[in-house]
């Protein structure tokens, strides 16, 4: 039996993500990706929302292959906004081709996704003790330095509370119970 959260115990597709994904470290560019568009997806919206079209998101980004999305444009989100199959918000389509193309950008300077996230921990977990009804913060100090290091660097869609949803989803944060 799992020990889990409260907000993991709503629905299947919810136990299934806290089960199978949320919080294991994860080092694959392209799965951080993912991780980092659906936490941006997940603003002004529940996580089951954002899971429920998670299937349309991978096949309109391709699977989220950083090369694929870096060279969609207008035409792609316009089909995309007529879509029921994902959640129909420009600036989150935008942010995501946009996004795609920073990393891309860092690729070709040889630095990965991996490497500049990881980084801001020094390539180690921060554990994080829990208990299943305590509710978790919904930013921290290094979620605001990431966030602003992020814009500067020209992420969008990469808030605080976003980048510290990022980091518990991707494992940066062992917040797990």
């Amino acid at each position: 039996m799992i020990n889990r959260p409260s907000w993991a115990e709503k629905t299947t597709v919810l136990q299934d993500y806290y089960d199978d994904e949320w919080g294991f470290e994860e080092h694959d560019d392209q799965k951080l990706f993912e991780i980092l568009c659906m936490q941006s997806y997940q603003i002004g919206l529940s996580r089951q929302t954002v899971l429920n079209k998670r299937d349309g998101f991978r096949h309109y980004f391709c699977e989220y292959r950083i090369d694929k999305v870096a060279n969609m444009g207008d035409a792609h989100v316009k089909l995309m906004l007529i879509n029921p199959e994902v959640i129909r918000n420009r600036m989150k389509l935008e942010a995501t081709i946009n996004n795609a193309k920073i990393i891309l950008e860092m690729r070709e300077n040889g630095l990965t996704f991996n490497n500049y996230m990881w980084g801001f921990v020094e390539f180690q977990p921060c554990k994080l003790k829990v208990s299943a009804d305590e509710r978790l913060p919904s930013q921290t100090r290094l979620s605001a330095k990431i966030a602003k290091q992020m814009h500067k660097d020209g992420f969008k869609l990469v808030g605080p509370v976003t980048i510290y949803s990022f980091m518990l989803a991707a494992g940066m944060i062992d917040a797990r119970l």
